[in-house]
Parts: C-alpha cells; sequence; structure tokens
C-alpha cells in the first residue's frame, strides 16, 4: 500500500488552500466536524480495505493497492 499526493500539482495547492482557509477540516465539505478533518475519516476507511485504490473525496491523497 502506498499514499502520495495527487500528481497534478494545480489539484494539490487549491486543496491545500482550502485547507489552510477551514483550518485543516476537507474543503469539500460544509461541516467542521472530526471525521471531516483531513485526512478525513472516510478516506481512513478506504485506506482499511486492501482493495481500495483511488483518489480521497476532496482528491488530494491517491491510495495505491
Amino acid at each position: 500500500m502506498k499514499i502520495y499526493f495527487n500528481p497534478d500539482e494545480k489539484v494539490v495547492q487549491t486543496v491545500r488552500t482550502g485547507l489552510q482557509r477551514k483550518e485543516g477540516y476537507c474543503p469539500c465539505r460544509l461541516a467542521k466536524t472530526e471525521e471531516n478533518f483531513c485526512m478525513c475519516q472516510e478516506f481512513r476507511d478506504q485506506i482499511a480495505d486492501p482493495e481500495f485504490e483511488g483518489f480521497c473525496h476532496c482528491r488530494l491523497y491517491y491510495k495505491e493497492k
């Protein structure tokens, strides 16, 4: 398993700017809850699945099998 940033630098910069604006919470989610703090619970759950390969919701991270 390997997790890395999206290879598209523009996406990474846009999401990082949103994270700064929302104090570390996913810029793609409305609620500032613990589940939405980056790296969000949704992606952590996906990481736990050995069969999952793909991007997190905001496309900042990519998990490779």
